[in-house]
Parts: C-alpha cells; structure tokens; sequence
C-alpha cells in the first residue's frame, strides 16, 4: 500500500499517514508559466495499491484536474490499483436538474474520475447520496456523524433540540437527533437563487432549548445564520452549528461573526487556513475515519464496521 496527497490538504495527508503507520508518498506538483499541471513520482509504484488524498475546494477546478493527472500518471506508472479519498467532493450541489438547460456537473466529475481509470473513490457526507450512483466504480461513503455528535454529547446539554436548515437534511438531522437522544425540529427554507436563502417558519417547540443546526456544509453561512434568527425569534436560549465541510466563501466569516450563533464545529475535510480562522469556530479531524476506511479497504474488510466502534 501507497499513500500520496495532492495540494489541496496536505495537513490531513499528514494525518493519515501518522494513523497508518507509513511514509507519505514522494511527488512532485508544480505549474507551468500558464497555469498547465505537472505530477512526477519520485519514487516507483509498479504493482502497489495507490490511495490518493485530495479534498476539491477552492480552487476546485484546478484541484480536480491536479487529481486527474495524478491518477493518470499512476496508472501510466503501472500502479496496479489507484483508490481516490475525496474527503470533500466538489460540484455535489449540482446533483439534478431543477431547470430547463442546466448541467448535471456531478455527474459529469464522476465520469473524468472513472475515466482517468480510478479503480474506487472514498468520499465524506456527499451533498445527496444518489451521487454514488453516478460512479461505474465503487464509492465508500463514510460519515463524520460519530466524530462531531461524540463532541455535543460530551458538552452533555440539559434541553438540547437538533434542528434540521431545511426539509432536505431531515433524514441527516434525524441521525444527529437519534445518536444524541434529542428531540427534532425543521426549518422551512426557501431558495431564490443561488447562495441565498430565506428561512421563514420552525417546525417543532424549540422554546427555551439549546438547538443544535445541522447541515452537511456551510458554505456562505447564508443558511445557518438565518436559521439561527428565527430559532432565536422563536424562543430558543442558545444556537450552536455543526457540519462536515466548511467551506465559508463570500461573505461566511462576516455572517458567522456577527451571528448570535455560540459555536460552529466543522472538521477538516477542508484546511481551515488563517484567514478564516474565527475564535468560535471549532475543528474536529477525521483523519482517524480515512485512515481505518483506507486500511479496510486494503485488506478487504467492511466499511459499515468502522461506524459501530466507538473508539473512532
């Protein structure tokens, strides 16, 4: 087994590594003078099983096409499989059609994946979970539900709710509320355009509790701050919010820091870099999760395992 990590997050590459116990593979990235991608392996990988670490964020098309080089200069080296960990997958919100003359661009990255002949993909809370099927090759999809629900159970909160930003995180907001043993409320959310959104009404009693807001990204924070208004309006004592991927472009950290949300827990699907760094936003890793998910999958054994030990 190999393991390398593109550009994108090399301190989770680190991690990984730390967990698995090996070297982090030799590569060499770099651009030409017009922003052309060039990968060469410093070392050989004829005949290894090859995992290659690269989250697609900003700037996530020139992410994306660093991956695919990579995996085709593997597969051009003679690697006798390339698995892609993928902790956050780009374009996911792009799942379906919901006008006239839109693309269906997460399908289209999962066909340049499996074309440039990646043998698996294990990816990380994926926007919809249909998106597995638009692969021709397997897709491990785990789940941060054990590293960021264990962190709100040990803050052992005396009237705590999960609430879910929209209908369409009911089920995820179901999970949250079953593993921390809390009730369930549902915000009614409408979206005129793209990275604008309007909450209008809570369904549930959320008055006089601590509410938790639960989404699988925070993306401009247009979602989770509005929520945490209404939640407030409507009686709850205090907002905390959760999610896997931060992402926090355009005007997030603006949003957050003068929200009335108490704390943010994302983790490190994306590098949390300085200029995003705000004192109530928390960073939970989940190079543990990778690291047992790539060793599962190297030695043939279940993936669903890894989510009953508590030892995560």
């Amino acid at each position: 087994m190999m393991f390398f990590s593109g550009s994108s997050n090399p301190g989770l590459g680190r991690e990984i590594s730390q967990h698995l116990g090996i070297d982090l593979g030799k590569v060499k990235l770099s651009q030409f003078s017009d922003g052309e991608i060039y990968v060469k392996y410093l070392e050989s990988v004829r005949g290894a099983d090859v995992f290659v670490l690269q989250t697609l964020w900003a700037p996530v098309n020139k992410n994306l096409m660093e991956l695919l080089i990579m995996a085709d200069a593997l597969k051009r080296a003679s690697a006798k499989k390339v698995s892609a960990v993928i902790p956050h997958y780009g374009y996911a919100r792009q799942d379906k059609k919901t006008t006239s003359r839109e693309p269906i661009t997460a399908k289209l990255v999962a066909d340049l994946l499996s074309v440039t002949g990646i043998d698996r993909v294990v990816t990380m809370d994926l926007h919809a979970g249909q998106i597995q099927g638009f692969f021709d090759v397997p897709v491990d999809h785990l789940t941060a539900l054990p590293i960021l629900s264990r962190y709100f159970s040990q803050k052992d909160f005396k009237n705590l709710i999960v609430v879910s930003p929209d209908v369409g995180r009911v089920k995820l907001a179901k999970k949250y509320s079953d593993k921390l043993g809390s009730g369930l409320a549902i915000l009614h959310k409408t979206r005129p355009s793209h990275n604008v959104a309007e909450v209008g009404e809570v369904v549930g009693d959320v008055k006089g509790k601590t509410a938790l807001l639960v989404d699988d990204m925070i993306d401009t924070a247009g979602t989770i701050t509005e929520g945490a208004k209404t939640l407030l309006r409507e009686g709850v004592k205090e907002v905390y919010a959760c999610a896997t991927h931060g992402v926090f472009s355009g005007p997030a950290l603006e949003r957050l820091k003068d929200s009335a949300i108490k704390e943010i827990v994302v983790t490190n699907t994306i590098p949390l870099t300085k200029e995003k760094y705000l004192d109530k936003i928390k960073v939970l890793s989940i190079a543990s999760i990778f690291s047992q998910a790539i060793l599962n999958v190297y030695e043939d054994e279940s993936i669903s395992a890894i989510f009953e030990d508590d030892n995560l």
